[in-house]
């Protein structure tokens, strides 16, 4: 990886950046940032503080079409879910391999199956990060041995749920106790928690699918993490794996290990060991 894209300047971007800039061998040769217009002024202050040493050369663009004249090896998407469907197919379908950590998006079949054609048809390769949740692998290596049940559970603090459906079942303010709000699969929380369900979407897809997968979303107030746990019966190991994710101090509705998931796949590119 000499040559990376980056999809978003925001509170993920900032930790992924911070993190190659800690973690790379040297710098590599370009960084090529796409964010909407009018947040240039984002992207130049991103990359004032760690642009130097993560790229030689750094550039900014509003358009998909000039950050992909940069050539870019590997795109990582740190932008959200429509940044997935604005520009997924075309990354992949010009061969270059595409970063998701949005991975909620692709609860919408179309789109996942649109963008895997785009990859077989560009030799590129679509990658899904862990995220904020570990035992991904696990569970992986555990699907090919027939997997009986996967359950997944979010629990966060009530302020996480803001801007949520939740915020119509609850008074967010007021809870004293933890309060389950939503019960049902993987496919229906991916598609109405879209900023809180990209764990349920990774374990699906590591998995049982978005249909046979359990999804329980909890609103704690006596918890000041993002606790995620994700149980599992299978063919050759049963296992529960229980994760307090820090929450990003840029949006409470993101665990600040996803952003180190992204990093740790790039960072995985320049190394000679892999893990």
């Amino acid at each position: 990886m000499r040559r990376l894209g980056l999809i978003g300047a925001g509170g993920m971007a900032e930790t992924v950046l911070a993190a190659l800039a800690a973690g790379l061998p040297a710098p590599i040769e370009h960084l090529a940032v796409l964010v909407p217009p009018g947040m240039e002024e984002s992207a130049h202050a991103l990359l004032a503080r760690h642009g130097a040493a993560v790229a030689a050369e750094r550039s900014i663009h509003t358009d998909l079409t000039s950050l992909l004249d940069t050539e870019p090896q590997v795109v990582a998407e740190c932008a959200g879910h429509g940044a997935v469907r604005a520009h997924g197919a075309e990354i992949l379908g010009t061969g270059r391999d595409l970063v998701v950590i949005s991975v909620g998006s692709l609860a919408d079949d179309a789109l996942r199956e649109s963008l895997a054609e785009a990859a077989r048809m560009g030799g590129a390769r679509l990658v899904l990060p862990a995220g904020a949740v570990g035992g991904i692998d696990v569970l992986a290596a555990a699907r090919l041995s027939g997997l009986d049940e996967v359950t997944y559970s979010g629990r966060k603090p009530p302020r996480a749920w803001r801007g949520t459906p939740a915020e119509t079942l609850l008074d967010l303010d007021a809870l004293t106790e933890p309060t389950v709000f939503y019960e049902g699969t993987a496919g229906e929380a991916a598609r109405d928690y879209p900023q809180n369900a990209n764990v349920a979407a990774a374990v699906a897809l590591a998995g049982a699918g978005f249909a046979r997968t359990r999804v329980r979303l909890v609103a704690d107030p006596t918890v000041t993490r993002n606790v995620h746990e994700v149980t599992v019966r299978s063919g050759c190991a049963d296992f529960t794996i229980r994760l307090e994710g820090r929450p990003s101090p840029a949006n409470p509705k993101t665990s600040l290990t996803a952003g180190y998931s992204v990093a740790r796949e790039l960072l995985n590119r320049v190394s000679p060991i892999a893990i």
